[in-house]
């Protein structure tokens, strides 16, 4: 199973395509995750993309696209893949389909989660993340055991920097201009769906497996 998700900042992208990732034994392949480990390490790289991300703007598509390649072609990728943050507009869509073309491969679904801009604005503001393993949480839709605490390994929950409502702005601006257009992208293939993202985890969860189902999705291992 081969699986992109779409959806503005703050849609629950990444906590659903893990879930979705997990429950299919498929591998996540999400390169703000990626970008964010790389920060927290100190490394080139993660010096590179730590200014860029504070100001809301995108990696560069090369680097972004080379990380993607990479995982895609690992071991770990060969049951199939969940996407989430990648692609992020046209440019990157047709390098994907380079990448994947190149195995006679492609894409079997794109889930697009649909949230209201307010509803974006108040996740971003109720967020946290472990300052250890980066972990997300919601205060209000999936908040930790133990207030201001991780439930992985036990250290304190940071508000990222990016998630102040000015950055927030910004990067849905930069969704409208430059990543909405892949719907029309997609939709010439037929492979679109999209999935109201209001709620808590498990509703939507639960939506996403529906529409796998309905589309004879979920039995691919």
């Amino acid at each position: 199973m081969k699986l992109l998700f779409l959806g503005p900042p703050g849609a629950g992208k990444g906590t659903q395509a893990k879930m979705v990732a997990e429950k299919f034994n498929l591998m996540h392949i999400a390169p703000g995750d990626i970008f964010r480990q790389e920060v927290r390490e100190g490394t080139e790289l993660g010096r590179l993309v730590e200014g860029i991300m504070a100001e809301g703007r995108l990696v560069p598509d090369d680097v972004t696209t080379q990380i993607i390649e990479k995982r895609i072609n690992s071991p770990e990728a060969a049951n199939g893949f969940v996407l989430d943050g990648f692609p992020r507009n046209v440019a990157q869509a047709e390098a994907l389909a380079q990448i994947l073309g190149a195995r006679n491969d492609g894409l079997d679904l794109v889930i697009n989660l649909e949230v209201p801009e307010e509803e974006l604005l108040e996740r971003a503001r109720t967020r946290r993340v472990c300052s250890a393993c980066g972990k997300p949480y919601n205060i209000k839709l999936d908040p930790p055991k133990t207030e201001g605490k991780c439930d992985v390994c036990g250290e304190t929950l940071i508000t990222r920097q990016d998630d102040n409502e000015e950055t927030v702005k910004q990067r849905l601006k930069i969704y409208h201009e430059v990543t909405e257009p892949l719907f029309e992208y997609y939709n010439r293939d037929g492979i679109v769906i999209s999935i109201n993202g209001c709620g808590d985890l498990d509703s939507v969860f639960q939506r996403i497996v529906q529409s796998l189902e309905e589309k004879g999705l979920s039995g691919k291992r």
